[in-house]
């Protein structure tokens, strides 16, 4: 039998500051604008159900837009550099 070989240990990876409140960020943009939406149809129509239908649709609307925008956008170079040892099978770590 072989001895298994023990993996080498990762780095530890901590989120910047940034990175950790960008979830919040787009939660919050994303309520921003159902309020609005909200509040349009509140005032238009006088009717709550009808308000709340709006805000929720209007929500999830915005969270849908906002994902998309962000996979839309260009990979940053940390990014880059992860995926290279997935582009080349012939590599020594390709998985």
């Amino acid at each position: 039998m072989t001895d298994p070989t023990q993996p080498e240990e990762q780095p530890d990876v901590t989120p910047s500051r940034r990175d950790r409140l960008r979830p919040l960020e787009l939660l919050s943009f994303a309520g921003i604008l159902a309020a609005f939406a909200g509040l349009v149809v509140l005032l238009v129509t006088r009717d709550l159900l009808r308000f709340g239908i709006a805000a929720v649709v209007a929500f999830i609307v915005a969270l849908l837009v906002l994902a998309l925008l962000g996979l839309g956008g260009k990979p940053s170079k940390e990014d880059l550099e992860a995926r290279k040892d997935l582009q080349d099978p012939g590599a020594e770590n390709w998985h």
